[in-house]
């Protein structure tokens, strides 16, 4: 099992920051998926820009603290960890994913792709946030 974290401060309210991260409905902001699909409330999927899916399910939800759900497609299964801490007028966020690759000749990539992904949705999500906040701003 590999297991990936990535921590970083988000300069806006963690209502917000929540929001963005929880609502899959709204995935525009996310540069590597193509679209979303809610199957119920505890579980939904994500394609890739390639139209890969991914399947989530929900397991943990504490509303500006916690999200929690595990992940699976044809290539890995693996679980994942949001943390939300407010400071101030930001926010912290501390993700971690345990992820196991299904196929031998994946496993010694697993860890620096997770690194790679990780990266992309905090850079992906302060994008976000800073245009919410601008446009907040400018009413």
């Amino acid at each position: 099992m590999a297991t990936s974290n990535m921590k970083a401060s988000i300069p806006c309210d963690i209502h917000k920051v929540w929001k963005v991260v929880t609502d899959v409905e709204n995935y525009a902001w996310r540069s590597d998926l193509s679209k979303t699909e809610v199957l119920s409330d505890k579980q939904f999927i994500e394609y890739s820009k390639e139209g890969y899916p991914t399947t989530f399910t929900i397991n943990v939800t504490v509303p500006y603290k916690r999200w929690e759900f595990d992940m699976e497609n044809s290539n890995m299964k693996g679980h994942w960890v949001g943390i939300f801490t407010s400071r101030d007028n930001e926010t912290e966020i501390d993700f971690t994913e345990y992820v196991t690759a299904k196929k031998f000749y994946m496993k010694p990539f697993v860890k620096s792709y997770l690194k790679k992904q990780q990266a992309q949705f905090v850079s992906d999500l302060k994008k976000a946030v800073l245009y919410l906040t601008e446009k907040q701003n400018a009413i």
